[in-house]
């Protein structure tokens, strides 16, 4: 490994629209911040085709427009974006120590502060024609992309408080909402359960799976299997939702930083600050509530702020 040691004020793990916006106003407070995006570059919203509800995009536009876009504005502001993994992180406990962190593995930096936006990964079934119809009717965020279904059927795959939620969410834009649960109960709440029992055009069908997603480049259904009848039926539905959770993007930081039991860095508070001095966590990698991309950006703006305060009470 090379000894050559980079110094930066400002390193930014990840390029999704909270790291982007860190990004955006760190670059304005001269922080000269240097952005490593990961093997995904913009993050999440690069597989979803269109985004209708970002302010600013009066027409809509897609994802990776759309993260194109932040990354042309962080640049603008003098934003270094560099393509990379981090894959090692030594970081500091102490108020203005270094944070050590190696990128690919032979790459050395050391930075004053780092603001950590790795996101969250949406977990699918692993079939492949559900992967090769994302983005053409196969989505993990109803909230995202329920609109451009109003009026159809859908499917929601999953049995927790996810699922049940995005369903109801469903039922108030599409004509008829399916869930597939695998077992023959439903893990969500019983309070989540009443809700969608007493939603009429809400159907479940117990010990039920995805076999295949139908469809040549947009969904036109599902063929579903009875796991104890082995019986396949085929459901026309132009939509499937897949709801069996996330998994946070925080392995790096395992044994250093403060997480959840599921993996989500714990912030203080209101703010970004994680529990070591100069770390900041923003995006979907703290915030299992929202998931959406005007929160992660919002959060991407307060990291910046307070990675800026925490430099300027050094001085």
């Amino acid at each position: 490994m090379s000894e050559n040691i980079e110094k930066i004020k400002c390193l930014i793990i990840g390029s999704g629209p909270a790291g982007y916006t860190a990004a955006i106003y760190a670059a304005r407070a001269d922080m000269k911040p240097v952005m490593y995006t990961g093997m995904q570059m913009g993050g999440q919203l690069t597989t979803t085709t269109e985004v209708d509800n970002f302010p600013g995009y009066a027409n809509g536009t897609d994802g990776t427009a759309m993260m194109e876009d932040l990354k042309n504005q962080a640049e603008r502001f003098g934003t270094e974006v560099r393509f990379g993994l981090v894959t090692k992180v030594d970081l500091s406990d102490k108020i203005g120590g270094i944070h050590k962190v190696i990128v690919d593995e032979s790459k050395i930096i050391e930075a004053d502060t780092v603001i950590i936006s790795t996101g969250a990964s949406a977990k699918y079934l692993g079939l492949e024609s559900e992967q090769r119809l994302i983005g053409g009717g196969v989505s993990a965020c109803a909230t995202c992309d329920g609109f451009f279904y109003k009026g159809q059927d859908v499917v929601v795959v999953g049995a927790g408080d996810t699922a049940a939620e995005e369903a109801t969410y469903l039922s108030n834009i599409c004509k008829k909402v399916t869930i597939l649960v695998r077992k023959d109960f439903m893990r969500a709440s019983k309070a989540m359960q009443h809700r969608v029992n007493k939603t009429e055009n809400i159907e479940v069908l117990y010990n039920t799976e995805i076999e295949e997603v139908l469809g040549s480049n947009v969904v036109e259904g599902v063929r579903a299997v009875n796991n104890k009848t082995k019986v396949k039926t085929d459901i026309s539905v132009t939509g499937v939702f897949i709801a069996i959770g996330h998994t946070p993007n925080s392995n790096l930081f395992k044994g250093v930083l403060d997480m959840d039991d599921t993996g989500y860095l714990i912030t203080e508070g209101k703010s970004t600050k994680t529990n070591l001095p100069g770390v900041f966590a923003s995006g979907d990698i703290q915030d299992k509530e929202y998931r959406q991309a005007v929160t992660a950006a919002g959060t991407g703006c307060m990291a910046a702020l307070d990675a800026e305060r925490y430099l300027g009470a050094l001085k």
